[in-house]
């Protein structure tokens, strides 16, 4: 893989498999989330050019490996980035999955390496570990899982993980198995992802933090003689001008109350999850100073788990903060936005046509009409393009 500043990016979407809705940590504005709605966004972000969802994972999330398989027959081009989890899944098992899902979806598959960083729902899942016996588990898993994935018949006898004659008989539509995405910020996830992972995914950390986070994997892997991409995990508040989008960042919490933040905080603070730590000293869970560098705001983190940050500002400099990560060498970017149908829209009219996007040319093919031309003036002719006034 390269590991280096490319020059295109892949652009994700999200799809809201734990809730949706206008405000976070409210009923109010809140949707239903069905397969009805799972498959607007789904089509959304098919047609408007994104290169892929990620469908998260959890006890708050309808099972990913479901929701991909019955959104991939109505998708043309969309890959899911769907999770497998080390302890919860015995890696032929998850092999098997995959095999089968890459082949229904004509190699549309992407995997995302979950080890779980809350140990209350751990222990509701069976899995009675700690931390640093949880990424061991992980790199018998994918020793073994990458093996099945290559076509090998594998014996295999870890500290945690024993299969004999293992193996998967019918293969992958990609060579080698679906590329692996893989986060984690503590020192024994990274040497996961340094020695097994296609993909390290960050949170959208300042520029300075994830540059010093990406320097220690990439250093790391090259120890081991490899190169990795990256990418970061980001919620986006888009709008025409910046105040509209500061304006829009405050009403996504103006429903929240400080008891709302202290109970979640309080889970927050039992994981034993590094990343979920870092995200949690960018706001300290105070409304004061959300804005932790320019156009990066951390309102989001307030109530929810995992990515806590969102960009905030007018298309470019929404587009100027996202060079600033690719300049790292960070080419993989999954966005989100409430409500996910939506913002789905609003990004790829406002920020996509700014970025220089690795699937561009095939958007461009797309294009239904000659393009996007709004509505008809008077039923008889099409408006044509206005030009600044400035």
């Amino acid at each position: 893989m390269a590991d280096s500043a490319n020059n295109n990016i892949n652009v994700f979407w999200f799809l809201p498999t734990h809730g949706d809705g206008r405000y976070l940590g409210t009923t109010e504005g809140g949707r239903p989330v069905d397969l009805a709605y799972l498959q607007q966004v789904a089509l959304a972000a098919d047609n408007l050019g994104f290169y892929g969802v990620l469908i998260p994972t959890g006890k708050s999330c309808e099972d990913s490996w479901l929701v991909a398989s019955a959104l991939a027959p109505i998708t043309k081009r969309l890959r899911y980035l769907v999770a497998v989890r080390p302890g919860l899944q015995p890696p032929t098992l998850a092999a098997r999955m995959a095999t089968t899902l890459d082949r229904l979806s004509d190699g549309r598959l992407l995997i995302n390496v979950v080890t779980g960083g809350d140990p209350v729902e751990n222990k509701g899942d069976g899995i009675f570990l700690n931390h640093s016996e949880r990424y061991e588990v992980t790199k018998e898993f994918l020793d073994v899982y990458s093996r099945l994935m290559r076509g090998e018949k594998v014996d295999y006898e870890g500290q945690h993980i024993h299969v004999e004659g293992a193996e998967v008989l019918f293969p992958p539509v990609q060579e080698n198995g679906p590329p692996l995405y893989f986060g984690g910020s503590s020192d024994a996830a990274i040497d996961v992802a340094a020695e097994q992972i296609d993909t390290y995914l960050t949170w959208g950390e300042p520029p300075e933090q994830v540059a010093e986070k990406l320097a220690v994997v990439r250093e790391r892997a090259a120890a081991r003689g490899r190169k990795l991409e990256y990418g970061i995990r980001l919620h986006v508040i888009v709008r025409e001008t910046e105040q509209e989008a500061k304006a829009a960042a405050e009403k996504l919490i103006g429903h929240l109350d400080e008891d709302t933040i202290a109970q979640a905080q309080k889970i927050f603070a039992r994981m034993d999850s590094a990343g979920q730590a870092r995200m949690s000293a960018l706001h300290k869970g105070s409304r004061d100073n959300l804005y932790i560098a320019p156009n990066l705001w951390a309102g989001v983190g307030l109530v929810r788990g995992g990515a806590g940050t969102a960009l905030v500002g007018s298309p470019e400099q929404v587009a100027e903060r996202i060079r600033e990560y690719q300049a790292l060498g960070v080419t993989n970017f999954i966005l989100s936005g409430y409500p996910h149908l939506e913002e789905a829209h609003r990004v790829a009219e406002l920020l996509l046509p700014l970025l220089p996007l690795a699937n561009g040319q095939q958007q461009r093919a797309r294009t239904i009409n000659t393009g996007p031309f709004g509505e008809t003036i008077g039923g008889d002719k099409r408006p044509t393009k206005q030009t600044s006034a400035s």
